[in-house]
């Protein structure tokens, strides 16, 4: 499916641009020319990036980043991750 019909960009190119590291807007029109044109393709372009609809990536945070210790807690003994899946 094409994304951004201007400049020929694929569904495909932009996963792969945001799977290669892009986290923003300005690193796709960067690396691929998306949305630099008309801007029509723009806000469906940012859903390929992380936190976007489309989005398919995993959030890995430490326990400890979610739940504040309690005044008398000790050093956490043991490190547990939760792990967020986006569909």
């Amino acid at each position: 499916m094409f994304i951004c019909i201007c400049n020929a960009i694929t569904e495909r190119q932009v996963k792969a641009a945001v799977a290669a590291g892009a986290h923003s807007m300005s690193d796709l029109q960067a690396q691929l020319g998306v949305a630099s044109c008309c801007g029509c393709c723009a806000d469906t372009a940012a859903e390929y990036l992380p936190g976007g609809r489309q989005a398919s990536h995993q959030t890995v945070h430490p326990l400890g980043d979610l739940v504040e210790p309690a005044a008398n807690d000790a050093a956490p003994a043991v490190f547990v991750e939760v792990i967020a899946c986006r569909a």
